[in-house]
C-alpha cells in the first residue's frame, strides 16, 4: 500500500536522504565513469554509430509504414521545430526519408529506410542484451518489482515536471 504526500505534508529527514539518494544514483546514471561506455556499447562508435535520440525516433518509426512529423515531436516529446531538425538529421544519416502521402502532397511523412531498419536492429538487439545482462542480477521478484518502480518513477517526473511548469506559467 503506498500513501502519496501532499506538498503540506512534512517531508522527513528519511524523505531527503532518499531523494538525495535517488539524484545521485540518477545522475551516476546519465555522466557517470561509465555512462560514456554504455553509449559506445549500446549506440556505437564510428561510422555506424547513432546517438540516443536518433534511436528514440527509429524505435517510432520501425513500428508504422510512415508518420508525420507531428508524430515523431510527440513520441519524443519535444517540439515540433526541434523533430524537424532531429528528422533532418535521420536523413541526412539515411536512417529515415520522407515519403509522399496519398492525397496530401502537402503533409510532410517520414519513413525507415533500410539501413535505418538494420542499425535499429543491430542497436535494439545490444540495448537489450545490455539490459538483460543488467537484470540477471536481480531475482524474478526483483525484477518485476523493478520494472513496476521504474515506470511509475519515469511517470511520476513527468507528473512533477508538468505541474511544476504549469505554477511558473500561472506566477
Amino acid at each position: 500500500m503506498s500513501v502519496l504526500k501532499t506538498q503540506t505534508d512534512s517531508v522527513t529527514e528519511t524523505d531527503v536522504e532518499l531523494a538525495i539518494r535517488v539524484g545521485i544514483a540518477w545522475r551516476e546514471l546519465r555522466r557517470g565513469a561509465v555512462a560514456g561506455n554504455v553509449r559506445d556499447v549500446i549506440y556505437g562508435v564510428g561510422g555506424s554509430a547513432i546517438e540516443p535520440g536518433q534511436m528514440d525516433a527509429l524505435d517510432l518509426l520501425v513500428t508504422v509504414p510512415s508518420c508525420r512529423m507531428s508524430e515523431i515531436a510527440e513520441h519524443l516529446h519535444i517540439d515540433p521545430s526541434t523533430a524537424t531538425r532531429a528528422v533532418q538529421r535521420l536523413i541526412k544519416d539515411n536512417l529515415a526519408e520522407h515519403v509522399e502521402h496519398e492525397g496530401d502532397g502537402r503533409v510532410v511523412y517520414i519513413a525507415i529506410t533500410e539501413r535505418g531498419r538494420r542499425i535499429h536492429g543491430e542497436v535494439a538487439e545490444r540495448r537489450r542484451n545490455i539490459l538483460l545482462r543488467v537484470l540477471s542480477d536481480f531475482s524474478e521478484d526483483e525484477r518485476q518489482q523493478f520494472a513496476e518502480l521504474f515506470e511509475r518513477f519515469t511517470t511520476s517526473i513527468d507528473t512533477a515536471v508538468t505541474e511544476t511548469i504549469r505554477k511558473r506559467r500561472h506566477h
